[in-house]
């Protein structure tokens, strides 16, 4: 009798998990040749991620922050007029981030925190193999750059900015390796 309700027992269970199972998708991987991940016969490549950049409203507090709260390695602010603004680099070890404060009336930081009081995300950067063959590429595939040409960026290389609306809603800054 026991042995018997064992296996009524063990019928039980598994109608019950049966009524649980569902199906499980197929995952298919790609198989596709190296060929054709290829976008362009350019002679530029995409390299790694320089940056991180942070509007913030206060920049000694930020720094502050992430010296003494944090524990990482603060460079001191350096402003750069031609980009209206004032820079200070967190180093990360593997990247930096890049905290920014407006520098004049004219900064786009400056407008950037007025929409966002506490600060928040600006930009990435990637660093990039080259900047001029790459900004000619991403033109022929009608990818905006918010400038005519490469400026000198924080770091002394070319830099270019690209319009957030062609990539992916992120504002990307492209750097000279």
């Amino acid at each position: 009798m026991a042995h018997i309700q064992k296996a009524m027992a063990a019928a039980y269970v598994v109608g019950l998990f049966s009524r649980f199972q569902t199906t499980v998708p197929t995952v298919r991987t790609l198989s596709m040749s190296q060929s054709s991940f290829k976008m362009s016969d350019s002679v530029w490549n995409l390299g790694r991620l320089n940056h991180v950049a942070i509007a913030v409203p206060d920049l000694e507090k930020a720094s502050m922050f992430y010296e003494n709260i944090l524990g990482a390695q603060v460079s001191k602010a350096v402003t750069l007029p031609e980009h209206g603004v004032s820079v200070v680099f967190v180093n990360l070890g593997n990247t930096k981030m890049e905290l920014l404060h407006p520098l004049g009336n004219d900064s786009p930081i400056k407008g950037f925190l007025q929409k966002n009081k506490a600060g928040g995300m600006h930009h990435i950067c990637i660093e990039v193999s080259n900047i001029n063959a790459a900004v000619m590429d991403l033109k022929k595939k009608k990818i905006r750059c918010l400038s005519e040409e490469a400026k000198i960026g924080a770091h002394g290389k070319p830099v270019i900015f690209l319009h957030p609306k062609d990539c992916g809603g992120v504002l990307v800054e492209l750097e000279q390796a």
